[in-house]
């Protein structure tokens, strides 16, 4: 192994620090997931999110359960997955927790649809999956939530933002030939 260390047995807090580290290096699309209901209205930014079927349409978010949001989507059980284009970084900073903008004010930026249930939509995502909770699963410190979409809008143009590295990062979309 020339480039990459021989792997050896970690103790659990040097795994823990290793394994944030090879996921620091997983680019991964950022997502809005939102929520609205009985439980209240929120969001929060996302990069755990992937498909896991097409029959049903179906994808998964993860959520730690410690977040104070977590009861809110649990209870709800109908939200929506807002694939964010490369231009809503601070949007994503602002979900993310990373700026002292409050919940409610986030969702007055003039941006935001209602959907079914009241749950917000991004005007301008690349894509919004709009759905429900279908089961949860506990895994370690997470929640995994599997989220059938019965809506799906899709936008045909707008570059990507991406987290790598513990940055936001601007993907610009290809213009094809």
């Amino acid at each position: 192994m020339s480039d990459m260390q021989r792997p050896t047995k970690l103790d659990p807090d040097d795994a823990r620090k290793q394994f944030r580290q090879a996921m620091a290096h997983l680019g991964a699309a950022v997502n809005i997931i939102t929520t609205s209901g009985e439980s209240g209205r929120c969001g929060i930014t996302a990069s755990a999110v992937c498909s896991v079927t097409d029959s049903p349409p179906t994808l998964l978010v993860c959520m730690n359960r410690s977040s104070a949001m977590h009861a809110v989507f649990e209870r709800n059980r109908n939200v929506c997955i807002n694939v964010l284009p490369g231009h809503h970084e601070l949007l994503a900073r602002h979900f993310a927790g990373l700026t002292q903008l409050p919940m409610e004010a986030r969702f007055s930026l003039p941006i935001w649809d209602e959907g079914p249930h009241g749950v917000p939509v991004l005007r301008d995502a690349l894509a919004s999956l709009q759905g429900k909770i279908v089961d949860l699963k506990e895994v370690g410190s997470h929640s995994v939530m599997f989220v059938e979409a019965t809506q799906i809008r899709v936008c045909a143009d707008g570059d990507s933002l991406i987290y790598f590295d513990r940055q936001f990062h601007r993907v610009p979309r290809l213009c094809a030939a």
